[in-house]
């Protein structure tokens, strides 16, 4: 954003051509020039996560003030950005663009991309099959976009309402192996779906070039801590799925249309409300159903001695929310300059201080 104004500037080359010079490769551009986005290289625990998260952001706001810019860790816009954004000198940006036309016109939408080393394709294409139930609960934690061009949208995620209308966005097919992963990905590409079959944008799918999986349906969020623990889920998720893709677990059956139908209702409401089980198809509490994740996960979690950190997550949604909240609430008492340089001020802290408690 600019620094006097708060709206959003298609500055992403400039800054990332500037901290490219020392950062390299864990800094690059992304689909619009008004995003920048820094990539943490791997890593085994969630403290040596944060201390990248920590620094590159601290890295990156340092240089943006150079530039007389500010940067904002919200999933959408919150003021400027309405009607057609100038698109990133990639020709995979550029293709998107000529099959997707006016679709992409308001594409600027920040996400949280999680990678887990998982080498073996063969049970990376099957993990997607145990994901899929939990991806709608994953865009409620992580929802941070209820603003989008100085308008609140009565969404929680309006970055998941605008990916969604993509037929190439959204939780992935149920597959059986990964040759059938390939096949479906190839005739989605084949009908003009998605630009390229080695490369579908489902919210999990293994890596076409790097050995993990990685899952992509999270609003990027406000706050370090946030996206640590949310790593830290999905390290969960993807651990447990593996082992119950090598114990022969082919994964619940889970209906297309009900699993669009949770996702739908994780981003209007997001976070604290009642929200729709696409395992048991009834409309469950966010706190019962991030209690189910937990015990799915649990064992993993200790494993890796992530519990505590995931528990104490979950424990903060409830008392405050989720980004989502945030936004809104200072909206409320500070206007939309307000909520930039709220947020603005969590690329430099670990842990903000604590909005008011959400609406039961």
């Amino acid at each position: 954003m600019d620094a006097g104004t708060r709206a959003v500037v298609p500055a992403g080359p400039q800054l990332v051509s500037r901290a490219a010079r020392v950062r390299g490769e864990l800094v690059c551009g992304e689909f619009m020039d008004f995003q920048v986005e820094a990539r943490t290289p791997p890593c085994a625990t969630m403290d040596e996560l944060s201390g990248w998260v920590t620094g590159l952001r601290q890295e990156l706001a340092d240089y943006a003030g150079a530039e007389n810019l500010k940067l904002c860790p919200s999933a959408t816009p919150v003021i400027g950005g309405a009607g057609p954004a100038p698109v990133g000198d990639h020709p995979r940006y550029r293709d998107g663009v000529e099959l997707f036309r006016t679709m992409v016109d308001d594409l600027a939408v920040c996400a949280l991309h999680v990678h887990v080393c998982l080498p073996d394709r063969e049970v990376a294409a099957l993990v997607g099959n145990h994901l899929r139930p939990w991806l709608p609960l994953l865009v409620e934690m992580s929802a941070n976009s209820p603003i989008h061009a100085g308008r609140d949208t009565g969404y929680a995620s309006w970055r998941s309402v605008l990916r969604l209308r993509f037929p190439s966005l959204g939780p992935p097919p149920r597959v059986d192996s990964f040759d059938d992963y390939r096949r479906v990905a190839a005739a989605m590409a084949e009908v003009g779906g998605s630009s390229f079959a080695e490369l579908p944008f489902w919210d999990v799918r293994p890596h076409p070039r790097l050995p993990t999986v990685e899952v992509r349906c999270m609003d990027v969020p406000a706050e370090i801590g946030d996206s640590v623990a949310l790593a830290a889920v999905v390290r969960g998720l993807v651990v447990t799925s593996a082992r119950l893709v090598e114990s022969g677990e082919p994964g619940p059956r889970l209906r297309g249309e009900l699993l669009r139908g949770a996702y739908w209702y994780a981003t209007r409401d997001g976070w604290p409300g009642p929200g729709a089980d696409a395992l048991s198809g009834r409309m469950l509490p966010a706190r019962e159903r991030a209690g189910r994740l937990v015990e799915h996960i649990g064992a993993a979690l200790e494993h890796m001695g992530d519990l505590e950190r995931v528990t104490a997550f979950v424990d903060r949604l409830a008392t405050r929310g989720s980004g989502a909240h945030r936004q809104r609430a200072t909206h409320r008492t500070g206007g939309l300059r307000a909520v930039v340089d709220d947020l603005a001020d969590c690329m430099l802290l670990p842990d903000p201080p604590a909005v008011p408690k959400p609406p039961a």
